[in-house]
């Protein structure tokens, strides 16, 4: 048998797509994982879906269930659809000449249902209070219709789903239980715009927690498992199909009104099944994240949140090169100021109660497993505002920098690790704006405008182009969106 010299990470990715533009003859193209990593559900997904409170209206109440349809359409445009680099040079694959980023105008068509027990704002029937439930349940779905008017974008036409469910026992009660379990259907193209080699993926998940509450709420445990897997569609993203099974408990102790210190603590066992096909190195990991912390109202206006643990990826095989472990700190520290008087925290901490106006300025360090370098730390800086004008307008405004630190990246070489790249940073930065006016309590018209933007000076091995000159896949770009709408919800 004659050894083939080992491809590429591009090169192994994509087939030969024939003559491109400016260059004049074929050239073998390539996209990494890396273009994975780029995508972030906020800047695709509808403003009133992003956030359950700005989902639903008053809904319609039958019975004991609450019914909350609704329909949404916009039209907008998009300047980078494939999230391809604003670089541009001879030996960039995903960039000018070669792939420039491609515009588009695009229109979204949204309908959702969802179904609950009657809430707690709700729970009031005339001057009756409704005693606490035995079992509560909520769930629902929602699509996302994406058309498109571009030059490169004419297949693109495409459907994703969001779909959630999760039943409730003894909600409230010294003991109770939860059972979840959710689908999504993510759709994520590749710089060469073609279908038939996009990373369309399915997530499932699905779970359930035991809630222990003694003496009255006061003190609160949460023990629970959870599964999740990510489906690839294609057959060049099913090689990172991952399974992950996950147990975590948290617990909580509220010692002043609004005011409680919280733990949680997770293990997660991921695995990649088809690893042997992949391109990179994928390597199945048992990270484990851990945190303590307070969150609370320091005066009547202005809350915080500090918590601080540590982490770990514990990768298989840590003696090979390519099982770089994170073994570090994490952290987040956030500070919440309430724009009007008589305001008061959430339950949960880091969240806001419904229709408050507020600021929110924080840090937050992490890590997340990878499809690139098997892992990733994030530094990251965000602020939010949320402002809403006598319950018809609301606006919500995002703004966040982060760096973004990869361990070196290697190939997979008949399942040997081949390293191409060191270690490396990616900075991203980014922003959103939300706006909506309700005309009545079920209709409005809406804007969503979104920005991101990473800068790397990291350029991944690619194949070869012309001539056999060398090609690289750039990992900067830059993207816009800007849509208006209308809804119709109840």
């Amino acid at each position: 048998m004659t050894n083939r010299p080992a491809k590429s990470l591009a090169s192994r990715l994509f087939e030969p797509l024939g003559r491109l533009r400016r260059w004049g003859r074929a050239c073998t193209l390539v996209a990494v994982p890396a273009a994975v990593l780029s995508w972030t559900s906020a800047a695709s997904a509808q403003g009133w879906l992003a956030d359950r409170r700005f989902t639903e209206g008053p809904g319609i109440r039958t019975g004991d269930l609450e019914l909350h349809p609704g329909i949404g359409g916009e039209v907008g445009y998009d300047s980078n659809w494939f999230y391809r680099s604003h670089n541009e040079g001879p030996t960039i694959a995903n960039g000018a000449p070669a792939l420039p980023p491609a515009d588009a105008a695009v229109f979204r068509v949204t309908p959702s249902f969802y179904v609950s027990t009657l809430g707690r704002q709700r729970q009031e029937d005339g001057n009756t209070r409704l005693e606490p439930r035995v079992i509560s349940f909520r769930g629902g779905v929602a699509a996302t219709g994406r058309f498109f008017l571009g030059k490169d974008t004419g297949r693109q036409h495409n459907i994703g789903l969001s779909s959630d469910a999760r039943l409730d026992i003894n909600q409230g009660r010294p003991i109770g239980f939860g059972i979840f379990a959710g689908y999504n259907r993510l759709i994520q193209p590749q710089v060469l715009a073609d279908p038939n080699l996009s990373f369309n993926r399915s997530d499932l998940r699905a779970g359930a927690e035991v809630i222990g509450m003694p003496g009255g709420g006061t003190f609160d445990v949460r023990g629970g498992y959870q599964f999740h897997g990510a489906l690839f569609e294609e057959s060049n993203g099913v090689p990172y199909t991952n399974l992950t099974h996950e147990v975590s408990v948290r617990n909580r102790w509220r010692f002043r009104p609004r005011t409680a210190l919280f733990h949680d603590t997770s293990l997660r066992f991921i695995s990649y099944p088809n690893a042997d096909r992949a391109v990179n190195y994928l390597n199945d990991s048992t990270p484990v994240r851990t945190r303590l912390g307070v969150t609370g109202l320091i005066t009547e206006r202005f809350g915080a949140l500090l918590a601080a643990g540590y982490g770990a990826t514990f990768f298989q095989n840590p003696a090979a090169a390519s099982s770089t472990q994170y073994d570090s700190i994490n952290g987040q520290a956030e500070g919440t100021f309430y724009l009007s008087k008589g305001a008061s925290g959430a339950d949960e901490p880091g969240q806001a109660t419904l229709l408050l106006s507020t600021v929110s300025l924080g840090f937050l360090r992490d890590f997340q497993n990878s499809l690139l370098g098997n892992f990733y730390n994030t530094n990251r800086v965000y602020g939010r505002l949320e402002y809403w004008f006598g319950g018809k307008t609301l606006v919500r405004l995002d703004a966040y920098g982060e760096q973004l630190n990869y361990p070196a990246v290697f190939l997979n070489t008949a399942g040997v690790p081949t390293q191409v790249t060191g270690e490396f940073s990616n900075f991203r930065v980014g922003g959103g704006l939300f706006a909506e006016y309700r005309f009545t309590s079920s209709f409005g018209i809406n804007t969503t405008i979104d920005y991101v933007q990473q800068m790397s000076d990291t350029q991944i091995p690619a194949g070869t182009g012309v001539g056999g000159a060398p090609l690289v896949f750039d990992l900067n770009y830059r993207r816009f969106q800007a849509f208006a709408g209308v809804r119709y919800f109840f």
